[in-house]
């Protein structure tokens, strides 16, 4: 088994506490290289069955990109609806996307119909190609931060009316939205542990049986 040196470990540790969720954009360019470099890595991401059920969609016209920045609001102001008092005022101050701002946009999709890997592993747990969607993302996303670019993970939205604006294929379903871009700042702290929203994540528990 090949092993990688302490210092390659600790690096690798030291990029995994810079992945953050970006928000705040500059709206300056990014090389369509450095856009493919990120998105080869996707190709190295395990997936059930090796069925690669990912699907990418590059949002880059004024209509799609208004039509994806009309359903946040939307959802946005719903979901505000759902809090009350001080919580309320604290979402209301929150900036959960960089949708305007961000050069570069995609929408990923899960393939269920895909025939690629025959479905195995998939008849029992079925959402397991979902699931090798969300790791393909993570290193799509890691690879962006290791060249600096900061990416965005914008979960307030509705799906299926996203789904219709993009005019997406029958048996695609949702599983992100990406904004990347290059960040308006460098900050190990997430956003909303600064905004005061949220607590900083505990060692997972694990039981023992």
């Amino acid at each position: 088994m090949h092993r990688f040196s302490d210092d390659f470990a600790a690096e690798l540790t030291e990029l995994l506490r810079w992945r953050r969720d970006v928000r705040r954009f500059r709206t300056d360019p990014v090389p369509e290289a450095l856009i493919d470099t990120c998105l080869e890595a996707v190709r190295l991401a395990p997936s059930v069955g090796l069925s690669a059920p990912w699907r990418f969609i590059r949002v880059t016209s004024v209509k799609a990109r208004d039509a994806a920045c009309s359903n946040f609001e939307a959802a946005n102001a719903e979901a505000l609806q759902g809090y009350s008092g001080e919580k309320a005022a604290r979402y209301a101050s929150l900036k959960l996307t960089g949708m305007r701002e961000a050069p570069v946009q995609f929408a990923v999709f899960c393939d269920d119909s895909t025939e690629k890997g025959a479905g195995l592993g998939a008849g029992t747990m079925p959402e397991a190609r979902a699931y090798s969607v969300v790791g393909a993302i993570m290193y799509m996303w890691l690879t962006a931060r290791a060249h600096g670019l900061g990416l965005g993970w914008v979960s307030i939205l509705d799906p299926e009316r996203l789904t219709r604006d993009l005019e997406v294929r029958q048996g695609w379903t949702l599983v992100a939205y990406l904004c990347m871009g290059w960040p308006e700042e460098d900050n190990l702290t997430p956003e909303l542990i600064k905004a005061g929203w949220e607590t900083a994540a505990p060692l997972p528990e694990v039981q023992v049986r």
